[in-house]
């Protein structure tokens, strides 16, 4: 009979299980509550994690096409101050 162990972690609790191929009603009812736990916990972290309903987004506006535009004006500015910095006198 091959023997399996699982270690099963949740912040509150440790649980050592030995995985066998006749589980009893308790550990079936066990496993069956933990990965309750599990999906109840996972929803609740997701919950609150939309960037679109957060508070410090009011009143801000999103990024135009024109941001290449301005991207690529800094970087060309950048270029001429080293060249001219480079250039000898």
């Amino acid at each position: 009979m091959l023997r399996k162990y699982l270690w099963c972690y949740t912040d509150d609790m440790a649980l050592f299980v030995r995985q066998t191929e006749d589980r009893s009603k308790l550990q079936e009812r066990l496993a069956s509550e933990l990965q309750e736990k599990a999906k109840a916990r996972a929803l609740r972290e997701n919950q609150g994690n939309d960037i679109e309903d957060s508070e410090y987004l009011k009143n801000t506006k999103s990024t135009t096409s024109l941001a290449g535009v301005w991207i690529a004006i800094v970087l060309i500015f950048l270029a001429v101050v080293v060249w001219l910095m480079l250039q000898p006198r």
